[in-house]
């Protein structure tokens, strides 16, 4: 079966997360995704342990499926003019250099360009190509100076981070759209362009309703735990024996939700009839909703609240959340080879699904293949 990029070569140049979960994607739905790795320790992440694989790292493992790697090192003449030579033949390259250090190489957009016009070209920085061009970019450090570990946390304690590099992550979506978007241009114009994103920028545009509130008001948002700064109740509540996430998202939940509890005149309560008045009397409502939830535990609760229409849950872990995802059928995880399961690819496609799945590469495992390939193309 044919894949939507079946045919397009993608030359990654990144290393860490951001840059190689875009390439991946694009290696889901069926590029061929050539993974430029250093010699001797190739990708930083292959090292980026515990948990170790039979192969390096599950940290490295987790961006890096459906690639193949070739080791060149871009201080060396001869393998240098291999790159420049794979650059000229990729339709699309993803890069997360430091400034200036593959035009230093002949590898930047202007020069891969004039020998590749069609190339879509993507960079991948921590704050930008202008004034944020020589900083570091790390998800961490992106989170804290961005504004993210600021509404992160409770009230009372400190900044906190997301519990995994959410940044990254975020980077590599904008950026796979923004190649994506490219590579459908190039149909109708035969050019490529060059596609920046930048951890920064794909932070502040994620945090939606906060940055909003934040251009509409100029007051900052706080830290609020759980809490939701616009819908009550919407949060984690104490029960007997631990705490439910209830989700109330408009006021006829609400009048389930204190059905259920047996408690119906809640609803007609003047402060809590309407989300406004419930956000506004937050304390209140949240006293009153836990002394009814502490009659019983969160798993009875929430398997009542759930029949009757209520979004509540327990709070699970990870493997809590793949057995749920499981055992609603959406097949959360897939094989890759003999490495360890991954998740899978997220979107479904009713005439194209993501079936080809191989392991990621061992450091330069197709390198005599790539080099040969390379050689050919330059004769």
């Amino acid at each position: 079966m044919n894949m939507p990029l079946d045919g397009v070569v993608v030359a990654d140049f990144s290393r860490v997360l951001a840059g190689p979960l875009a390439s991946m994607t694009l290696a889901d739905l069926g590029a061929t995704v050539i993974k430029v790795e250093r010699p001797g320790s190739g990708d930083d992440t292959r090292s980026w342990g515990p948990p170790w694989t039979a192969n390096s790292s599950a940290y490295f493992e987790c961006a890096n499926r459906s690639k193949r790697s070739v080791v060149l090192d871009l201080d060396d003449d001869a393998d240098l003019a291999l790159a420049r030579e794979l650059a000229r033949r990729a339709d699309v390259l993803v890069e997360n250099f430091r400034d200036g250090a593959l035009a230093r190489r002949g590898l930047d957009y202007a020069s891969v360009r004039a020998v590749n016009p069609g190339v879509v070209y993507c960079s991948v920085t921590g704050f930008g190509s202008r004034g944020g061009a020589p900083l570091p970019g790390y998800d961490f450090l992106v989170q804290a100076t961005g504004g993210l570990m600021s509404i992160t946390g409770e009230a009372d304690g400190e900044p906190a981070k997301v519990g995994v590099a959410v940044v990254d992550v975020l980077t590599a979506k904008d950026a796979t759209i923004g190649i994506l978007a490219a590579l459908r241009a190039r149909e109708a114009t035969g050019r490529g362009q060059r596609i920046e994103v930048n951890l920064l920028s794909s932070l502040l545009g994620s945090l939606a309703n906060q940055a909003s509130a934040y251009l509409a008001t100029g007051r900052a948002p706080r830290r609020m735990g759980n809490r939701h700064p616009s819908v009550a109740p919407y949060e984690t509540l104490r029960c007997k024996d631990d705490v439910l996430a209830l989700a109330c998202g408009n006021d006829r939940q609400f009048q389930r939700l204190a059905d259920v509890l047996g408690d119906p005149g809640l609803a007609a309560d003047g402060r809590f009839a309407t989300n406004e008045a419930r956000v506004l009397n937050r304390p209140a409502l949240r006293s009153a909703l836990e002394d009814l939830l502490a009659q019983d535990t969160a798993g009875a609760w929430s398997a009542r609240l759930t029949a009757a229409g209520v979004p509540a849950g327990e709070v699970g872990d990870l493997g809590d959340g793949l057995r749920l995802a499981d055992s609603l059928g959406l097949e959360p995880t897939v094989p890759v080879g003999d490495a360890p399961h991954q998740v899978r690819h997220p979107v479904t496609y009713s005439d194209t699904p993501v079936t080809r799945y191989t392991a990621p590469p061992r450091l330069g495992q197709h390198s005599d293949e790539i080099r040969r390939w390379l050689e050919e193309e330059t004769r």
